[in-house]
This record gives C-alpha cells, sequence and structure tokens, in this order.
C-alpha cells in the first residue's frame, strides 16, 4: 500500500508540473482567441508544423494508444507530452474481460431480463442512462457480493432507476436520497406500478425476492453532520439499532456533492463501501489558499499542502468535455461544425470593440445545421445594431479564414483534458488511500457514451 501511495503522489507531483508549465492554455478562452492572439504563444515549432494539419489528423493527438506514423514529423515536445499523459492519465479504455464480467451479472437476474417486465426499467431512460444503469448496478452487485451490507444508500437518486435495478431486479435494499420533493412523488409512484407488474407476472415466492426502494428528502450538503444524516436513515427504513451496514452510490456526484459524499463515507461507521463516479468538475469548491477548508478540491493532506495543485474554473471545465465525441467529429471531416468556435471568437472581436460591457456574453442556443452562416451562428449577441459594413469588415473575415487554428488551438486545450480530470481523480483516491481505505479505480462506461466513465470503489478494513 505504500508503494501505491508513493506512486500517485509521484504521479500528480508530475502531473501538475506540466500543468503550470501550460497555465495560459488551461486558463485560456476559445472566445479571446482573436482577441488576445491565443495562437502567437504557442511555440514556434509547433505553430509551423500545425499549420500545415489537416483537422482529421488531429484526432491521433487525442488518442494516447495510437502510434501512428504520421506524428513523428510532429515537434519533439509535444510528442514527448503525448508520451507522459499516456505514462500519468488514468486509462479511459473499459477492459473487455471486466465489461464481460459486469454485463453478466445484470444478465443474470431473471425479473430484468423477464420478458413482460424488462422494459418497464428502462422506459423513457436515454441511451446514456440505460448504459449507467447496467453497469453501476452490476458494479453494486459486485460490491455486496464481496462487502457484506444491509442496504445501499444512492445519493442523487432522481426518479429512482437505479434503485428499481437494485431492487426489483437484483433483490438489494436501497435507500434514495433526493432534494427535490417532487421527484420522490415521482419515484414513488413509479415503484408502485412496477410493483403490481411483478406481481401480476411473477409467482408469490419470485415476487417476495423484490425490494421496493425508500425515498427520502434531503439535502446534502458540506454542513450536513453525518449523525443528522444516519438519524435520518435510521427513520425512513425503521431502523431500531445503529448495529446495520450500508454502501454508498453516487452516480455522476455534480461538483462538491463527490466530496461531500466521500466524507461521509469516511465519518460514518456504518458506512463499508462507496461507489463514485464524479462530474462537473469546474463546480468545485477549489482550494487556492492555505487557510481555506471543507473545498471540493484538494482533498488530500498531500495536495493540500502544495500550493502548485490550484486548478482554475477554465482547466477543470476542460477536463468535463466529451473528447472521444470530439475526436469523432474531427475524423468525420465535419468542417461546418468545427467552424463554430471561429464564428464566437470573431463575434467577441466585434463585442470588444463595440460593446466591451458584453464580453463573454453567452449565445442563443442554435441548431447545427450544414453551411450556416456567420449573422446565424452569433444569433443571441446584441450584433444586429451593428451596420453590416461594421459586421463583415476585412478583419472579422480574415478571423473567420483562420478557423484551423480554432480548431488546433481547442483540440491542445482538451488535450490535457484526461490528464486534469486524472489529477482530480488520484486527489480523491489519495485522500481515501489516507484515511485507511483500500481504494481502486475502473473505467466501467464506455467513454464515447458516457465521458465521465471512472468509478472509484473504496472499502473500509
Amino acid at each position: 500500500m505504500r508503494e501505491f501511495y508513493e506512486n500517485l503522489q509521484k504521479k500528480l507531483l508530475k502531473s501538475l508540473k506540466i500543468v503550470r508549465s501550460y497555465d495560459w492554455l488551461l486558463n485560456s478562452y476559445v472566445l479571446d482567441f482573436y482577441v488576445k492572439d491565443h495562437w502567437s504563444k504557442f511555440p514556434g515549432s509547433w505553430q509551423q508544423v500545425l499549420e500545415n494539419v489537416m483537422p482529421e489528423d488531429l484526432c491521433y493527438i487525442l488518442d494516447f494508444n495510437n502510434n501512428i506514423a504520421t506524428l513523428q514529423t510532429w515537434p519533439l515536445s509535444l510528442l514527448t507530452l503525448r508520451v507522459l499523459f499516456k505514462e500519468l492519465c488514468i486509462k479511459r479504455e473499459e477492459n473487455e474481460i471486466r465489461v464481460t464480467f459486469l454485463k453478466s451479472i445484470y444478465h443474470f437476474s431473471p425479473l430484468l431480463q423477464h420478458p413482460k417486465l424488462k422494459e418497464i426499467f428502462v422506459k423513457g431512460v436515454k441511451r446514456k442512462k440505460r448504459h449507467e444503469l447496467e453497469f453501476m448496478a452490476s458494479t453494486c452487485v459486485e460490491m455486496c457480493q464481496n462487502v457484506a451490507v444491509d442496504f445501499i444508500v444512492d445519493f442523487g437518486a432522481g426518479v429512482g432507476h437505479l434503485a428499481r435495478v437494485l431492487g426489483f431486479g437484483c433483490g438489494i435494499k436501497v435507500c434514495c436520497i433526493e432534494m427535490q420533493d417532487q421527484l420522490n412523488k415521482q419515484a414513488e409512484e413509479i415503484d408502485k406500478k412496477m410493483m403490481a407488474l411483478i406481481n401480476k407476472y411473477l409467482p408469490p415466492k419470485q415476487a417476495k425476492t423484490c425490494q421496493t426502494p425508500t425515498h427520502v428528502n434531503l439535502c446534502i450538503t458540506p454542513a450536513t453532520a453525518p449523525e443528522a444524516f444516519l438519524q435520518k436513515i435510521q427513520k425512513s427504513l425503521k431502523l431500531r439499532k445503529d448495529d446495520y451496514k450500508f454502501g454508498i452510490v453516487g452516480l455522476h456526484s455534480c461538483g462538491d456533492l463527490a466530496a461531500v459524499l466521500i466524507q461521509m463515507f469516511l465519518h460514518c461507521k456504518q458506512a463499508k463501501f462507496i461507489n463514485l463516479v464524479g462530474c462537473c468538475y469546474m463546480k468545485l469548491s477549489a482550494k487556492d489558499t492555505a487557510n481555506e477548508t471543507d473545498q471540493g478540491y484538494p482533498l488530500s493532506q498531500y495536495l493540500s499542502q502544495r500550493s502548485l495543485s490550484f486548478l482554475s474554473y477554465e482547466a477543470r471545465e476542460i477536463s468535463c468535455h466529451a473528447i472521444e465525441m470530439y475526436k469523432q467529429r474531427l475524423a468525420g471531416n465535419n468542417y461546418d461544425y468545427l467552424k463554430i468556435h471561429s464564428f464566437r471568437a470573431a463575434a467577441e472581436r466585434i463585442i470588444a470593440k463595440h460593446y466591451p460591457e458584453l464580453r463573454h456574453s453567452g449565445l442563443k442556443s442554435i441548431k447545427h445545421c450544414g453551411n450556416i452562416q456567420f449573422e446565424e451562428a452569433v444569433t443571441g449577441l446584441p450584433l444586429a445594431t451593428i451596420p453590416a459594413e461594421n459586421l463583415l469588415t476585412a478583419i472579422t473575415q480574415k478571423d473567420l479564414s483562420r478557423w484551423r487554428q480554432i480548431v488546433i488551438y481547442y483540440t491542445l486545450r482538451l488535450f490535457f483534458g484526461p490528464l486534469i480530470e486524472s489529477i482530480i481523480l488520484y486527489d480523491r483516491i489519495l485522500f481515501l488511500v489516507e484515511n485507511g481505505c483500500i481504494v481502486d479505480i475502473r473505467a466501467v462506461f464506455e467513454a464515447t457514451i458516457s465521458p465521465r466513465n471512472h468509478i472509484i470503489i473504496a472499502g473500509k478494513r
């Protein structure tokens, strides 16, 4: 365990030193590309080579495992980064043997495969969520087989899709924590309909193995005392003693909620394991001074003592992008789509000149289609009040012609995304290890479907 701990420390330190060397890139905005001349900040060797690279060739820089011969002509410093990232970043590819194992657990449930019932579990559930339900449920079943618990607490349960798969499909008691009471009421209605169907189609003996989820209206914050949380659980589940054991599940715990759940896990003696998937890292409360407390990042004592550990909002935001999906767009020669960032950046130069108080304004969402024009792409900004001759100037036309440079710039920012995410996840793992836990992290979801595809799994010794 000590070797594992020290190896994590080394990876974190090396990763953060790289980040500090490229702060300007990570902390910049794509819409400022022309206003602040981001292209000029790249090393000359990068500009010279990348200027002539086609967008479809850029996808290889986002794939650390693909050894393409054409990359050998790229700048040595960029290739070196690619090698380092392969060493430092948490793998994003799922293990095929493990995926097969998890699928076998999920498909072992007779109820989940019942011809009259199986579709009810995923009715109205989108493909991404279905994928996550299958693999998170299987991971929970595996943990329950390895660690004896009386029930699972699902934080941020929504309308209870995961809880029904575990409760009705796998016979695991689940207590759902959800802050929105309306979602709890919806969940309870769906549970009743599900139970009615189970009683209709299953023999009584098999129906009795199903566990109806318990739904609790509760908002978990950093200020929530573990004692208050446990009292709420005990009352809701009608537990008379405190000798129960449970596991914690957080499926895409947004921002600081992931850190809150880790703290709750550590401070509740009854909590025996945690399965955690994080998201929205930009919403984390990031510590940037030695006196700050109760932060979402960094958690570990090791990083909290190091000033170089700070990650800006912009850096954390870039780690939340769907990198594999963007790589597919690069490879697909969809140039019209790739030009959107150039339109916005060109508009920002105009805004900076005519409406400086509206810098970094949000755009009205538009549905992408082929051959979209500049005027359409900037819908929602106050450009309509500017005469056409001041809108489509020679400078604007030149900016729009440089769209490939923006694609390169944006791709290189995405290139650092897995490193930033790995730093945040390593920090959480390190914090759990510092508190005596046995920890594993697995790329369980398929990244092209669910980009935040890692599950941190921890148990107490």
